[in-house]
């Protein structure tokens, strides 16, 4: 199972060079780049931990990669995504986000059917990950 989420889901990886492409294109346009991880990548988990501070004035992509690459290092196996903020309306909005790391073996999800009144049927996913306690995941 490959997690599918963010502005590259359906391409292979992004290699390094690429990545530093893709964040060289948010900082031309003036949005802000943040790093975030997590070890539950569910779709309704919008909420992953932040890896330091949101990167405002960065001037180079080469300032985002060495962020990724620090998180990497100290969770080498957890999902984590670079996230492209504009802020050019007044409001941050994510224009771009796209996953760097994954960890060696993605465990997928289990669909659950859940069947109520008058023959309505309910699906619900559950992240087999989160079948062991945060921090023991992977």
């Amino acid at each position: 199972m490959r997690v599918t989420q963010g502005t590259f889901s359906f391409l292979p990886e992004l290699s390094d060079q690429e990545i530093h492409a893709q964040c060289e294109y948010a900082i031309r346009r003036g949005w802000a780049l943040a790093v975030e991880y997590t070890d539950d990548p569910h779709p309704r988990n919008s909420y992953w931990e932040m890896w330091g501070l949101p990167m405002f004035d960065l001037k180079d992509g080469a300032g985002a990669l060495l962020e990724i690459n620090d998180c990497r290092k100290t969770f080498p196996s957890h999902y984590i995504k670079v996230n492209a903020f504009d802020a050019t309306q007044g409001f941050e909005t994510v224009r771009m986000s796209f996953i760097v790391n994954r960890p060696p073996e993605e465990p997928g999800f289990m669909l659950r059917r859940q069947e109520g009144a008058g023959r309505t049927i309910r699906y619900t996913t559950h992240a087999y990950a989160t079948n062991k306690p945060a921090g023991e995941r992977y």
